[in-house]
């Protein structure tokens, strides 16, 4: 099955992203410890049991609710969709299968607990299953496909991200094999033109949606480079760290900060986290996963979430919580000595 960071638009699970897993098993998790602190973050596992080898967190809303999906989507390891909300303990996960499925990837969720994915009818393995995309709103899912896809043959198409304004965007491979990013108004049920960069018309995946409809995604040019992109009312900027030899942008808040990840001169892959105010770069590495790990979705409170890969192979999903700076906590250990002083004057007086 093909998925959203790529188009190829799926693998980064040992070296890379997405795979398609769908279908539809009781999703119990268990959230492990917390890490230790790593660039400005707290990382912890996010992982559901019934499949403790593979798991990706995709999306995360201002509640700290995760979208994900466990199994990997190899013949007989389907993908099975679910929700997930602090403190991430196994009885915390829901469920979330398109009805009918055999395998179910959720993708984004909203403020509101809208998500949105893709679906499959088959499990074959990753690259030769169809893929559709979905809605879930309160409960109620609706199939979702561009009208620009194929008639026959392998169909692709999948949601990647919402946002408030319930505007989901995707992309679709229509019938000569061009991938085009677009937008769906979930409201109206109405579809937008197709979305492509102009340095990758026919490559290009629109991955992730803030609420001023700014779009994040990225391409191929015609060298075979994957590069990351912001799209600001229709003006593309290309985003690529310095010595990058592919980069995928998946996620995108409010706050003017874009995540993903990308592979560098030395062929190491680095999550990261894009500040598009100052045009500066953070590499994002999971303590236990530097080299395999995945930053696929942030929120307004700046938590990260993805996945990366372990020592004995397995993918683990991952929230990654920002750390106060060490000046705040001087203000706020300051700021606490002096609530104590103005009590104790209080008292005395």
């Amino acid at each position: 099955m093909k998925l959203s960071a790529f188009n190829p638009a799926i693998r980064l699970a040992a070296a890379s992203r997405f795979k398609l897993a769908l279908g539809g098993l009781a999703a119990v998790a268990l959230a492990w410890g917390s890490q230790p602190a790593h660039a400005g973050y707290t990382f912890q596992d996010i992982i559901n049991t019934t499949d403790p080898t593979f798991n990706q967190e995709l999306g995360i809303n201002q509640a700290g609710t995760i979208a994900g999906y466990y199994g990997s989507g190899m013949a007989g390891h389907p993908n099975k969709g679910y929700t997930v909300v602090p403190p991430y303990a196994q009885a915390n996960f829901t469920n979330e299968n398109f009805l009918g499925s055999v395998q179910t990837q959720v993708t984004g969720i909203n403020n509101a607990g809208v998500t949105v994915g893709f679906w499959s009818d088959t499990n074959k393995g990753v690259g030769m299953d169809n893929n559709f995309g979905f809605t879930d709103v309160g409960g109620i899912f609706t199939d979702v496909n561009h009208p620009g896809g194929p008639t026959t043959g392998l169909f692709t198409d999948q949601l990647l991200g919402v946002n408030n304004g319930n505007i989901a965007v995707g992309f679709y491979v229509d019938a000569a094999g061009a991938t085009h990013g677009y937008t769906y108004n979930i409201g109206t049920m109405a579809f937008s033109g197709n979305i492509d960069d102009p340095n990758g018309i026919g490559t290009t995946t629109a991955a992730a949606i803030n609420n001023a409809g700014d779009i994040a995604g990225f391409y191929v040019d015609t060298g075979g480079v994957t590069h990351g992109f912001v799209d600001i009312g229709g003006a593309f900027m290309t985003i690529d760290p310095t010595g990058s030899t592919s980069t995928m942008l998946l996620g995108l808040n409010d706050n003017g900060f874009a995540v993903g990840t990308y592979i560098d001169a030395a062929g190491v892959m680095h999550g990261l986290l894009y500040n598009l105010a100052n045009n500066t770069f953070q590499n994002i590495d999971d303590p236990f996963g530097v080299g395999t790990t995945t930053i696929n979705g942030i929120n307004d409170l700046n938590q990260l979430v993805g996945f990366y890969v372990n020592g004995a192979d397995n993918t683990i999903g991952l929230l990654a919580t920002p750390t106060p700076e060490p000046a705040s906590l001087l203000l706020l250990a300051g700021g606490l000595i002096g609530m104590g002083v103005f009590a104790r004057r209080r008292k005395a007086g």
